[in-house]
């Protein structure tokens, strides 16, 4: 009985005390959020959304949890970060984010994980509406996907990095978790199948298994699959828990995919680039172009080997020309501006037939 009392007081002293840190967190954000405002007056419109700056604002905060005796992992001290970020940058103005939609699509997780709940969202229906919208500046960022760890590159996504105004100014990846769903969340009930078309063939193995026969069909994403399958009950969409919730689904099965593993990178684009800021890792995109000759690809990435450059993507799509050429994607580590970067930049420059840079922005962590 003399325990239990004890345990009781001490109970009752600890909630004392996070009451006491309750109130002082509250003043902290109260005092961030008045900081934020007042950072937004000074900018005078200039972009209230600068991913360097997040990114070292959250790496300090991780850093600093990593010091102290904290029972809070990295990955959801950065989430609460992101989220503290976002609610303060609304002080200052909240940013208009277009992506494709409708609401519960891969696309805008990855909204929410960048640049988290206090925002403007405009979904869009294609990816190319995405592009026109931000190029437009009726948003002023768009988030788009650009590959997929199991199918591969976006070849929209890619093949409109070419010709926009637009600059990327950051990375997401995203797990992809595919779930059937229906009205009724019963499998005996589905006939026809929808989801985008790269949901699909993520989930071919495991339609082909236990759905044989039940057709398919390509929906302009998997949120407009959702949408589908809330006015048919003989349809069932492939998407997100995020969307089930949305349209009121029920989950008839639940991480189809194929592979357990899989998971979409997006990018974020805007108008203004990030500026290269101190302890903060920077990657850089770019599309080049060569010639169709014997060594052409070896002579174009030569120099990023020779200036000890890291590079983290190579791609290849057909330049549509009629002649058999491509352009290749390249992703290497480092800024534009940083010092063997600019360099190699400069004599890939004068190899290839064509170079665009696509941005230099912070590496996801």
């Amino acid at each position: 009985m003399q325990q239990q009392k004890e345990n009781t007081t001490a109970i009752a002293r600890l909630r004392d005390e996070i009451d006491a840190v309750d109130e002082q967190i509250v003043r902290l954000l109260a005092r961030r959020s008045c900081l934020a405002y007042e950072v937004g007056q000074a900018k005078g419109g200039t972009p209230v959304y600068r991913p360097e700056r997040e990114r070292q604002v959250i790496d300090r905060a991780v850093s600093l949890n990593d010091q102290l005796e904290s029972h809070l992992s990295s990955n959801t001290l950065t989430t609460l970060y992101q989220e503290v970020i976002a609610a303060c940058r609304a002080a200052e103005a909240r940013p208009v984010v277009a992506y494709l939609g409708p609401a519960g699509t891969f696309t805008e997780m990855a909204v929410l994980a960048r640049f988290g709940s206090a925002i403007e969202a405009v979904p869009c229906s294609s990816i190319d509406e995405v592009f026109r919208v931000a190029q437009t500046r009726n948003a002023g960022f768009a988030v788009v996907p650009i590959e997929n760890s199991t199918e591969g590159a976006v070849t929209r996504t890619e093949d409109l990095l070419l010709t926009t105004d637009l600059t990327i100014i950051g990375e997401v990846s995203v797990k992809v978790e595919h779930n059937l769903m229906n009205k009724t969340g019963r499998r005996e009930d589905i006939a026809q199948v929808c989801a985008h078309p790269q949901a699909l063939a993520q989930c071919q193995l495991w339609l082909s298994t236990h759905l044989n026969g039940v057709h398919t069909h390509a929906a302009d994403s998997n949120a407009a699959a959702a949408v589908l399958a809330t006015e048919n009950t003989s349809i069932a969409a492939i998407a997100s828990k995020r969307a089930a919730s949305l349209y009121d689904l029920k989950i008839v099965e639940s991480a189809i995919q194929d592979n357990p593993r899989n998971t979409t990178r997006f990018l974020i684009l805007g108008h203004e680039a990030p500026t290269n800021m101190s302890g903060v890792q920077m990657k850089t995109s770019l599309v080049l172009s060569t010639p169709n000759r014997a060594g052409a690809l070896f002579a174009l990435l030569e120099p990023f080997s020779r200036y000890g450059i890291q590079l983290c993507r190579l791609e290849s799509r057909p330049a549509q020309n009629g002649a058999w050429e491509y352009n290749f994607y390249v992703d290497v580590e480092g800024h534009q501006d940083d010092a063997t970067v600019h360099a190699a930049l400069q004599e890939v420059g004068k190899i290839g037939s064509y170079v665009k840079i696509l941005g230099s922005y912070p590496k996801e962590a």
